[in-house]
């Protein structure tokens, strides 16, 4: 117990460390491992007895109904050791009654006034009761006031996902007129045992094995948990002078990590301000000279600021954004304006489209001043991605075909494949007939793919082939019509840039989506040939510098992380 006070604060400060510590917490309290035993305290045993009788006298009074004899715990369903004077006990040997609440139909809004309602059981989650989780009980409806939920009141939820099924939580102060829902079930436990103890057993981890094993449900998110599996959890009793002990002291260290998260969440909006404040410098530059100079500055305290990877990111996203702008790398006046870049990159397009290798595209609309979203350097001009750039996308061939995948010869990029820089090899792949049959297109090496919907972060992200390869049609190829390195680069670093504006240009409803047509229209502003290669490598410079950055932070984390999981196994 005095190792977890002495390292309280480096477990708090590692990651995830508050939560951990909180589940150390109970742990310890629920092994006997809070707080000293005391030789003179009655045995949990005579308790135990104690509860019987109890219980006996309250069935002879006809004031509960007789409960069934439960069975002896097995040793395999003893989770841990317990101290001397505490006792393996089934729940429902603490349990004097228990009753369920009511679930008419009635919509999720929340009630107002005086007006009866029901709890969801979202009120009941993580030790925690949320009396305003409830939706108010329609007008036509009377309430039953027997399922009323009183002070005091253990309350346990029945349905809910795997992770919170059955929990529990004490309702202390609860507002009135608020009913049980059927799918929370309450508790009446004996007088004799510490309410707030046994909702710490109930919701500890020692319990989810036995509640996960026995919960019902055909759904992989919803599980339910009977009366009679809650009766047949094996609980740790402790003699009833310790209980209160225990509870004491759970509620002291639990009140420091209270202090610790609200200090924590303090000095991370205090770092958060400062790192605005640096990087909103940074974005201002109003040229690569000043830029520098800001950049001198930020690097003298990188190690105090940039903290977070979420820090990292916004530093790396500031950097692409001055990139684009025209403020990470020196202008020079002798560079070949952009102007003249565009008339050599039409040449070529019309080559290869009189070469059959691309088709020939119609004419494009001029950028307009209301569409340029800011001024750009001398020599740089507003042009719309199929200006410069081949794009089209793929398909999926049909599965009842099986000659279109076997044999698997030619690589098919899925969006999902977008997530790394790079793709040098696929999941799945198709074959040289399907390429001919339908309207696959082989795309060359160094093409950029970017996803045009999938699931969570996948839509908007770019990669680059680094084989040849086809795609289905999820994903938008862009094949520069320059063949130069750093030309491709610095489209690929503009998309990067764009990801989130790229994103929230997709459309549709649970899944929006891009389509090849909004890709062809996006604007870039492209500077002269020669600044490109310069801006490129400014990026790939600085992206190097955050990316060690990145690594030393990720492993003094996992470092400080690993001691911290030592720490606990050592108190445990």
């Amino acid at each position: 117990m005095n190792a977890l006070i002495e390292q309280f604060d480096l477990i708090a400060t590692s990651t995830g460390g508050i939560a951990k510590l909180r589940e150390l917490i109970l742990s310890l309290a629920v092994r006997g491992q809070l707080v000293p035993q005391n030789p003179g305290d009655e045995p949990a045993s005579e308790l135990l007895k104690k509860i019987r009788t109890e219980k006996n006298r309250l069935i002879a009074e006809g004031k509960i109904k007789r409960d069934k004899p439960l069975a002896e715990i097995g040793e395999d369903e003893k989770p841990h050791e317990l101290p001397v004077g505490w006792e393996w006990a089934r729940f429902g040997e603490v349990i004097l009654a228990s009753d369920a609440g009511w679930s008419p139909s009635c919509d999720s809004i929340p009630r107002e006034g005086d007006r009866w309602g029901v709890l969801k059981v979202s009120a009941v989650t993580w030790g925690e009761f949320r009396p305003d989780e409830n939706k108010a009980l329609p007008d036509h409806l009377d309430p039953r006031p027997e399922c009323e939920v009183q002070a005091g009141d253990f309350l346990l939820s029945r349905a809910n996902t795997e992770e919170l099924v059955a929990r529990s939580v004490v309702a202390w102060n609860p507002p009135a007129r608020l009913m049980l829902s059927d799918k929370l079930i309450r508790l009446h436990l004996s007088g004799l045992i510490d309410k707030k103890l046994f909702c710490f057993i109930n919701n500890s981890a020692d319990s989810r094995p036995h509640y996960i094993a026995n919960a019902s449900g055909t759904s992989s998110s919803m599980k339910n948990v009977s009366r009679e599996v809650i009766l047949t959890l094996p609980v740790p009793v402790p003699p009833a002078s310790e209980q209160s002990r225990i509870v004491a002291k759970v509620e002291e260290l639990m009140a420091l990590c209270d202090r610790l998260e609200a200090e924590q969440g303090h000095a991370a909006r205090v770092q958060g301000h400062w790192v605005e404040a640096a990087l909103d410098q940074l974005a201002e530059s109003a040229d690569a000279d000043e830029f520098r100079r800001h950049w001198q500055h930020l690097a003298e305290h990188f190690d105090t600021l940039f903290t977070t990877p979420a820090s990292i990111e916004r530093l790396n996203a500031t950097l692409l954004q001055l990139a684009v702008r025209g403020k990470l790398a020196a202008q020079n006046p002798s560079d070949e304006p952009a102007s003249e870049l565009l008339k050599q990159i039409r040449a070529e397009k019309d080559r290869l489209i009189a070469e059959g290798k691309i088709k020939r595209d119609k004419p494009l609309p001029p950028v307009t001043d209301a569409e340029k979203s800011y001024a750009l350097p001398e020599g740089w001009e507003w042009v719309r991605l199929e200006t410069i750039a081949d794009i089209g996308t793929g398909t999926t061939p049909s599965r009842a075909v099986p000659e279109y995948w076997n044999p698997g010869e030619i690589p098919w990029v899925a969006s999902g494949e977008t997530g790394n820089p790079f793709i040098s090899a696929t999941t799945e792949s198709v074959s040289t007939f399907a390429l001919n049959d339908t309207s696959l297109r082989l795309y060359p090496v160094h093409t950029l793919v970017i996803a045009l919907y999938g699931q969570g972060k996948t839509r908007g992200q770019i990669s680059e082939l680094l084989i040849e390869a086809t795609t289905n049609q999820a994903c938008a190829a862009i094949v520069p019509i320059l063949g130069d390195p750093e030309h491709k680069e610095y489209i690929k670093q503009y998309f990067r840039k764009m990801y989130e504006e790229i994103r929230e240009e997709a459309a549709g409803g649970a899944q929006p989506n891009l389509n090849v047509g909004k890709i062809k229209s996006v604007l870039i502003p492209l500077p002269p040939l020669a600044e490109q290669s310069r801006i490129v490598a400014q990026v790939e410079k600085l992206l190097a510098l955050t990316a060690e950055l990145k690594t030393r932070l990720s492993a003094a984390q996992t470092k400080q992380a690993h001691l911290a999981e030592t720490l606990i196994a050592e108190v445990c």
